[in-house]
């Protein structure tokens, strides 16, 4: 899925930067069919998977732990999960942030876990859920508070709103983040693209269309810090990571100023 990945910050330290970016969208049942494509599973490649990237804090395989942390927060575990994801490149994996789209048995979305890495070897899960565990409609915001620690500007309070499309032909991701409950948005970041089939001739181009990417990830976070501590953007300390490996979305009233829904 090729596309772009938007950041933007609001307010007195304005920040806005744009780049290019494609994932995986890979259907965890089918992860099999990976090497046919052109993408090496679980071996170093140009263009490579790795379950080992994805997985619970006690190693358990990423298809097991997160149909467990379905079913123990009563949501269908019997549909498709589709795992949208930054590969590995020249064997390099950072992913920011991934997104497993979990549906149940007629198609229907029933909760996304977000997977949260940042740059301290650290990842936290988001499980986000509609009220009442519903199914959940393109552009439903949901809203889930902040638990680990990202970027050392900004601390860790405040709460997330995300909206999602997960079309055939389309997808797009949008994370609003508020520092303080009642306030406006800090920080709105979106990746978004359109699909193109899985072929061996485009797998083998990626490196020539997006050279090194993820370590490139890496080198773009570094310089838009640089960036902003050069605004003189206030620092945060890095406290220590939250004890349990995910959070659970939050359906309670939030005081904020109305939403507009995205179309």
């Amino acid at each position: 899925m090729h596309g772009a990945v938007t950041h933007r910050r609001r307010g007195a330290h304005g920040h806005a930067f744009t780049y290019r970016a494609f994932m995986l969208r890979m259907p965890l049942s089918r992860l099999e069919e990976l090497p046919a494509h052109g993408v090496a599973l679980g071996r170093r490649g140009r263009v490579s998977f790795d379950l080992a990237d994805h997985c619970s804090a006690d190693g358990a395989p990423m298809h097991a732990w997160v149909r467990e942390l379905l079913r123990a927060h009563a949501l269908p575990a019997d549909g498709e999960i589709v795992l949208y994801a930054f590969p590995r490149m020249m064997g390099y994996a950072f992913k920011p942030v991934s997104f497993f789209a979990c549906h149940d048995a007629r198609g229907r979305l029933r909760a996304v876990l977000a997977e949260v890495h940042n740059t301290f070897g650290e990842r936290h899960a988001y499980l986000l859920t509609a009220p009442s565990n519903a199914p959940i409609a393109d552009g439903q915001t949901l809203v889930a508070r902040k638990a680990f620690h990202v970027s050392p500007f900004c601390a860790v309070r405040g709460h997330y709103e995300f909206r999602f499309f997960f079309r055939r032909d389309r997808w797009l991701a949008r994370i609003d983040y508020h520092a303080r409950d009642g306030a406006g948005t800090v920080l709105e970041t979106w990746i978004d693209g359109q699909a193109e089939p899985l072929r061996r001739d485009a797998v083998r181009r990626l490196p020539w269309r997006y050279g090194f990417f993820t370590a490139a990830v890496v080198a773009r976070i570094h310089w838009q810090a640089l960036r902003l501590w050069l605004k003189r953007v206030p620092w945060y300390r890095k406290p220590a990571a939250p004890a349990s490996p995910y959070s659970l979305a939050t359906h309670e009233p939030i005081d904020q100023p109305p939403v507009r829904r995205i179309a």
